[in-house]
């Protein structure tokens, strides 16, 4: 027993038998969170939290340092538009990233600040996009995490907003047209003319003239489609080409079309199949040197660019111009033209390390490498979308707050273009990049960060994330670097299902094969302690989202190998997950309950139906957040009432619930705050002094 008795929580025999096996759901009462038992269950559950962290110490040392590293800030890469650039930056006292732009003349000014907007600093900038000659802005915003982004439209020079909101514009893209009088954008349908349930669905892309009412908005596509597409549009810089794409939901593959509004009305385009029904993802960029580029992962799962004519767009035209590279993982490119020798940048990750080399535009030749700040991540690789010499591009490690650097291909030299704003004092650590050996055999990365002249076994924080071809790649971290400042260890594990060695990596840990990604944890974790940097008694896991879902099966699989987990955010209930929030955009990615086949891979690891009762838990901390409309916070409400009946170790199982917080960007504040509490629960779960 816990030192607190766990808050009373009623299981119902509520037994469904699905393709001829039953399956028990004690805990769907927890599904309503209007409801009152849920609403007292609730209650009861933040009051055993506070009575439970509240008993342990370190947690004002924790979180002032993380509140410290975090006095960095950050900056992002600028967006040039004709001579004005857009960037964002935040300084050490902000809440959040503010917009700013830097005018012809060189004065700077700040476009877009989500607390001006909203001094509780519960509005977030969700994204933003200029028009092409950078006077006019779309851009979103959302209200206490959920995401549910309206969008607006901004004079950049008098900084007036001109239209908005439009509403139902969750991750819609924004494609101008030359002039700025109108653009592409995706919206979805209103909850009146769809299906109950389906109101996260059901996107369209239109074309709305600026100036008009959104009711004489022209549907552009997407009507009678699978209702979980997502849609990317995209207009070539001269105005001529217009790309759209689909995909079902997250599925690693997309359809795409492009049209000449030159030979069609932009509000009736003539669409041509690039690709449709293959299974392979594809963009494409038209060239300034009237060629089109193709970025794809057809026959190529590390990727590779091609080109071909605009007028013979379809795969069987391409020619290879950079060919697949059978280590690294293409991930960007950039064309730099205004040259004797015009050339085009490559961005690559080698075992989820950055690097860029530089290519014969026309052949593809290999020609000379970018110099990079050193062994970390590289963003987005940014020219001038009229061309020029230059390329600016973001960097970051375990050490490094983001900085923005500047590519000049006439000098081949690399040069800060500009710092995060804050100065801190970084703590010395060391990251070490090992291989390991998972079950069957495969190889796998793990990246593991300690302080120098720490020896033996210490406590030990195992992330991973393993899902949607996402790559775990070195970052700045002010979480990190206060754990392993403190003298504990940080390993982050490349596991499959991530993009770390392209998509065949991803798929060997998607549908039926996920149980890979949980036996490469299980592991990274046999791993740090036979080669002794950790204990099972010192080894904590922690993963987010998709990685809830990992460190969820992992304590369920293999109890005896952690002593502690923080599970954030996760999927929990495989069975009906697709129910809720956005599961149903991720059954190209899991499965789905509705098949035999793949109700069998869910149910075989689904976390929630995997608790037994008598068995010695880890120490767990679910931190949710009641505004996430991507994974109802349900899922960790069932696995926390089911883990506390059945826990037989007097370790705890707690619950942390957050109010007016959602699954992705937030304020500052929140994030220590957040922070703090995981880590104080970690360090007291394994052992680590603070």
């Amino acid at each position: 027993m816990t030192r607190q008795p766990y808050p009373a929580a009623g299981r119902d025999d509520l037994v469904e038998e699905l393709h001829g096996v039953p399956v028990a759901d004690p805990y769907r009462w927890l599904e309503d969170p209007g409801g009152p038992a849920t609403e007292e269950w609730l209650a009861a559950q933040e009051k055993l939290l506070s009575a439970e962290l509240g008993a342990l110490t370190g947690r004002d040392r924790l979180k002032a340092r993380v509140a410290e590293l975090l006095r960095s800030g950050s900056i992002g890469a600028p967006v040039w538009r004709g001579e004005r650039r857009f960037f964002m930056r935040r300084t050490p006292d902000q809440e959040h990233a503010v917009l700013y732009t830097v005018d012809p003349d060189g004065t700077e000014r700040a476009l877009l600040d989500p607390m001006a907007l909203d001094p509780s600093g519960l509005t977030t900038l969700d994204s933003w996009q200029p028009d092409k000659e950078g006077r006019l802005l779309a851009y979103q915003v959302s209200v206490g995490g959920d995401e549910e982004s309206s969008l607006y439209l901004l004079d950049v020079a008098s900084g007036e907003r001109i239209e908005g909101p439009i509403d139902r514009c969750r991750y819609s893209p924004i494609a101008w047209l030359p002039g700025g009088k109108a653009f592409y954008y995706v919206r979805r349908l209103p909850s009146t003319e769809v299906p109950e349930g389906e109101e996260q669905f059901h996107r369209r892309v239109y074309l709305h003239r600026v100036g008009t009412s959104t009711e004489e908005d022209a549907l552009i596509f997407g009507k009678d489609l699978e209702k979980t597409n997502y849609y990317g549009v995209a207009v070539s810089r001269d105005g001529r080409w217009l790309q759209i794409s689909a995909s079902r939901g997250t599925a690693p593959r997309n359809d795409l079309w492009i049209a000449d509004l030159t030979a069609s009305s932009p509000d009736s385009p003539d669409l041509v199949v690039v690709q449709e029904g293959l299974d392979a993802q594809t963009a494409l960029h038209f060239g300034r040197d009237g060629r089109l580029y193709a970025f794809t992962d057809l026959d190529a799962p590390r990727a590779r660019v091609c080109v071909t004519d605009p007028s013979l767009p379809q795969p069987e035209h391409w020619r290879d111009l950079i060919p697949q590279d059978e280590e690294a993982v293409l991930s960007d490119f950039a064309i730099l033209d205004d040259l004797d020798r015009p050339v085009m940048l490559a961005g690559w990750t080698r075992h989820a390390i950055s690097e860029i080399s530089v290519h014969d535009l026309v052949t593809g030749e290999r020609v000379g490498q970018v110099p990079t700040p050193g062994l970390g991540t590289i963003g987005g690789i940014v020219e001038r979308p009229e061309g020029g010499h230059e390329a600016w591009f973001g960097y970051t490690d375990n050490t490094t707050p983001p900085s923005i650097q500047r590519y000049d291909a006439r000098t081949g030299e690399t040069t800060l273009w500009a710092a995060s704003p804050g100065a801190v004092e970084v703590p010395d650590v060391t990251t070490e990049q090992v291989v390991y050996r998972s079950a069957d055999g495969a190889e796998v990365h793990m990246l593991v960060i300690t302080k120098p002249g720490v020896e033996g076994p210490r406590p030990t924080i195992l992330y991973g994330y393993g899902g949607f071809g996402i790559s775990m790649t070195p970052g700045y971290s002010a979480s990190i670097l206060t754990w392993v400042e403190a003298g504990g260890a940080y390993a982050i594990a490349q596991l499959r299902g991530g993009g770390e060695q392209g998509e065949e990596w991803h798929r060997a840990g998607m549908l039926a094969n996920k149980q890979n990604v949980f036996d490469d944890l299980h592991a990274a974790a046999e791993h740090l302690i036979a080669t002794g940097v950790t204990t099972s008694e010192q080894l904590a896991i922690s993963g987010g989202s998709n990685g809830g879902l990992l460190v969820g099966a992992a304590l369920t699989q293999r109890p005896e190998l952690y002593a502690a987990v923080v599970c954030s955010a996760p999927l929990l209930d495989m069975i009906r997950y697709e129910q809720f929030g956005l599961g149903a955009t991720w059954n190209v990615e899991y499965g789905s309950a509705d098949k035999p086949e793949e109700f069998a891979w869910l149910h075989a690891y689904s976390p929630y139906h995997r608790v037994r009762e008598g068995v010695s838990y880890p120490a767990t901390l679910f931190t949710v957040f009641q505004s996430d409309t991507r994974v109802h916070p349900l899922h960790a409400w069932k696995m926390c009432a089911a883990l506390q009946h059945a826990q037989a170790a007097d370790r705890p199982i707690l619950l942390r619930n957050e109010a007016e917080a959602g699954h992705g960007a937030r304020a500052v504040s929140k994030s220590v705050e957040l922070a703090a509490d995981q880590l104080t629960f970690l360090a007291h779960h394994t052992g680590l002094a603070v």
